[in-house]
């Protein structure tokens, strides 16, 4: 197992902001679980009671609709954080989480983190400013559901996709996902994303190199963005 003091991933998320003995107490007290592609590490209505920390892999959040639709609100990977709500509340999640690929996660029971909470303001702040930005994230998709078309929906996803998981070497979104998974990010029907997929391919927008999607114009994806 390794030491928390001592891993890179935790650069990437508040727990940079502990101190080393603070690290220590942790990594004590943590367990580190594989999840396989398709687990789901929580279910809407569970109880976290802690954190996980990310350290390999991709996982989807997603919420599901009263008409049984699954909205995807939100892509994890390495070094990212989940369960920080569970922290200040006492209520069952609302989310649902589901590795995307095989992962590696870290969980560290709430009442370990509480007393740095209460003892590292640092620390404190960082987390407030990670659980703000997850709230702006799922404003942003609400915003975006009432006001963009299904069609600009798909192209900002796409550019966002390729911002994060972009492949250098191969050139092309380095995650796999299904095209109902993309329909779900988009909140549109399986179908509807289908079609859209097929006329950015055609129109030399995109390409499809195996279960992967290479971006080929990245301007005419902001135009569409823009509503043009």
């Amino acid at each position: 197992m390794s030491k928390c003091q001592h891993c890179i991933v935790r650069r990437f998320n508040s727990f940079n902001s502990l101190t080393k003995e603070e690290l220590i107490r942790i990594s004590s007290c943590k367990t580190t679980r594989k999840i396989k592609k398709g687990e789901t590490l929580f279910e809407e209505g569970e109880r976290i009671n802690g954190i996980y920390c990310i350290k390999e892999g991709v996982c989807k959040i997603s919420k599901m609709s009263e008409n049984g639709r699954n909205q995807i609100l939100n892509l994890l990977k390495h070094g990212d954080l989940l369960g920080q709500r569970s922290l200040v509340s006492d209520e069952v999640s609302n989310l649902k989480a589901v590795a995307l690929n095989d992962m590696k996660v870290c969980f560290i029971p709430k009442e370990e983190i509480l007393s740095d909470l209460e003892k590292n303001p640092d620390f404190t702040l960082s987390i407030l400013k990670d659980m703000a930005t997850s709230l702006k994230i799922a404003d942003n998709v609400i915003v975006d559901m009432a006001q963009k078309t299904v069609k600009q929906r798909l192209a900002e996803v796409l550019l966002k996709l390729n911002t994060i998981f972009h492949n250098k070497n191969e050139d092309v979104i380095n995650l796999k996902l299904s095209r109902e998974e993309i329909a779900n990010l988009i909140g549109t029907a399986t179908e509807s994303a289908i079609r859209l997929l097929s006329e950015f391919k055609k129109k030399n927008i995109i390409e499809f190199k195996g279960k992967n999607i290479a971006i080929l114009n990245k301007v005419e994806l902001e135009k569409i963005v823009q509503g043009f």
